[in-house]
C-alpha cells in the first residue's frame, strides 16, 4: 500500500481554483494561485503545494487576515525598476504580475528589477524565476518569510528561511533552476522527526539557549533553525549572510516587513511579506544561441565529471524536479493521504467538496 494518491493535473488545478473562488478570490486570480500551488506538487515540492491550501491561504482568507482581491498599486517606476504594493493580497497573484512586468521591462531595457511589499507567502520561488525562461532571459526570485532562523551565535528566531531562486536557460539540456532555502532545513522537516520520535542531525537547529540540539522538540519549543551550513565551524555564517541578503532586498528595499516584523501566519496580523524579482535579457550581453551553447557545454562537463563510488548520476539544479514533473504529467500528481483527508475535511467546511477521482494505475 502506498501512502499517497495521484490526481490528474488539470482536475487538481480546477479544484483549487474553485476553492479560492468560493473564498472570494476573483476567478482569474484564483487560477493563478492554483497553478502555483499545484506546480509545487507537480515538481515534488509538496511542502509548498496544496498541503497549504487551507493551513495558510484558506485559513487566512476565512479569518479576514488576507484580502481575497489583490489590488496591486504601483508605488514607484522607472524604465528598469518597479516598486509595487500588493495590498495584503495573495502572494502568488502579486508575484505573478510583478514578474511579468519585470520581464516586459527587461525586454525593452535589457534588465529590470521589481520589488513587492505588503504581500503574503507566494509559494515556490522557482515558479517566478522560471517565468523568464521562455523569453530567453535569466530570472531571479527572492522572498522573505516569518522568522524561524537564528543568526550565527544567536539563540532567537530573527530571519526567515528566505529562499533564493535563479533560472537560466540552456540549449539541448534542461535549464538550470536553483530554488533553495537559506536555512539548513525547513521547519517542516524538524516536525517530521518529532512525529517519528527520532533525533534530528546535529546542526539543524538550536535550543532556547542557543546550543546545538538533536531534540526536535527543543527546536520547535523556543529554539530555532540554523542557517545553511549550520555552526560557525561549518561556516554557517554564509547561510546567515544569504538569508540577510534576501531580507534586505525583499524587506528593506521593498519597504515591506523585515526580520521579526514579518508576521507569524498564525497571528491575527497582516503578514507584511516582501518579494524581489529580476530579469536579465541574455542577448543584451551576447547572442542567446552562443550563451545556450556554452551553458550546454558547462552542464555536460559537470554531469560527466568522475563520480563518487556507488553513484550513478550527477545532477544539475532543477533536474530532479523536471523529471518529477514529467512523471506527474504522465501518472498524476502525488498527494499524501493525510493531505487528501485534510482537503476532504476543509472542502466540506467551505462548500467545495474534494471529490476528485484518483488517476488510474496507482502504484
Amino acid at each position: 500500500m502506498t501512502n499517497y494518491l495521484r490526481y490528474p493535473i488539470p482536475a487538481l488545478q480546477e479544484y483549487v481554483t474553485r476553492f479560492f473562488i468560493q473564498l472570494g478570490v476573483p476567478p482569474a486570480d484564483a487560477a493563478i494561485a492554483a497553478d502555483v500551488l499545484v506546480a509545487a506538487d507537480v515538481r515534488g515540492v509538496e511542502s509548498h503545494g496544496v498541503i497549504r491550501l487551507n493551513t495558510y491561504y484558506g485559513s487566512r482568507l476565512r479569518k479576514g487576515l488576507m484580502s481575497p482581491v489583490t489590488n496591486i498599486i504601483t508605488v514607484n517606476e522607472t524604465p528598469t525598476t518597479l516598486a509595487l504594493d500588493a495590498g495584503n493580497g495573495l502572494g502568488q497573484v502579486a508575484a505573478y504580475h510583478a514578474m511579468n512586468r519585470c520581464i516586459a521591462k527587461a525586454g525593452e531595457s535589457g534588465l529590470a528589477m521589481t520589488t513587492v511589499r505588503n504581500s503574503n507567502h507566494y509559494g515556490i520561488a522557482g515558479y517566478y524565476a522560471m517565468m523568464a525562461l521562455p523569453h530567453g532571459m535569466i530570472g531571479i526570485s527572492l522572498t522573505n518569510s516569518q522568522p524561524l532562523v537564528a543568526p550565527t551565535y544567536s539563540r532567537s528566531r530573527m530571519l526567515g528561511t528566505n529562499p533564493i531562486a535563479v533560472a537560466v536557460p540552456a540549449g539541448e539540456n534542461r535549464p538550470y533552476v536553483l530554488d533553495m532555502a537559506t536555512s539548513i532545513v525547513p521547519i517542516g522537516r524538524v516536525m517530521v522527526y518529532k512525529e517519528k520520535g527520532a533525533e534530528i542531525p546535529a546542526g539543524w537547529g538550536v535550543d532556547c539557549d542557543g546550543h546545538v540540539t538533536t531534540d526536535p522538540q527543543a527546536v520547535l519549543n523556543g529554539g530555532a533553525l540554523m542557517p545553511l551550513g549550520g555552526t560557525d565551524l561549518m561556516r554557517g555564517y554564509k547561510g546567515y549572510g544569504l538569508a540577510l541578503l534576501v531580507d534586505i532586498f525583499s524587506g528593506v528595499l521593498a519597504g515591506s516587513g523585515f526580520g521579526r516584523a514579518v508576521a507569524n501566519p498564525s497571528q491575527p496580523t497582516s503578514a507584511a511579506v516582501g518579494h524581489f524579482f529580476a530579469a536579465v535579457r541574455i542577448d543584451a550581453f551576447r547572442p542567446l544561441a552562443d550563451f545556450q551553447r556554452d551553458m550546454d557545454a558547462l552542464i555536460t562537463e559537470l554531469k560527466t565529471a568522475p563520480r563518487e563510488a556507488g553513484q550513478e548520476r550527477i545532477y544539475i539544479h532543477g533536474e530532479k524536479e523536471f523529471e518529477m514533473a514529467e512523471r506527474s504529467e504522465r501518472e498524476g500528481v502525488p498527494l499524501l493521504l493525510p493531505t487528501v483527508r485534510a482537503l476532504q475535511q476543509v472542502g466540506n467546511e467551505v462548500g467545495v467538496p474534494f471529490d476528485l477521482e484518483p488517476a488510474a494505475g496507482q502504484d
